[in-house]
């Protein structure tokens, strides 16, 4: 999303968590549709997390989040608060 992003120059450990899977999305199309089914609006949705817990299912949109936001940087007290609900500490 940003100027001279590069699959060749992605950092793919930046959540070296073995649960975690990596995907690189060149045409977006991934952002595009959460942008568009989730969020509302034409456009791609890129720095932004989307949170669901164990009761979570994904028919036409995913529901229901246990939180979201953006940007992820900004948001991150929240992520973690969301985070250590969801988990009960």
């Amino acid at each position: 999303m940003l100027a001279g992003d590069a699959r060749e120059a992605w950092n793919g450990m930046t959540m070296p968590d073995p649960r975690v899977r990596h995907f690189w999305d060149g045409e977006l199309h991934v952002g595009q549709w959460f942008a568009k089914n989730v969020d509302g609006y034409d456009g791609v949705a890129w720095d932004v997390y989307y949170l669901f817990g164990p009761d979570a299912i994904w028919e036409t949109t995913p529901s229901p989040f246990a939180g979201s936001g953006q940007t992820i940087y900004a948001e991150r007290e929240q992520l973690q608060s969301q985070i250590s609900t969801l988990l009960g500490q």
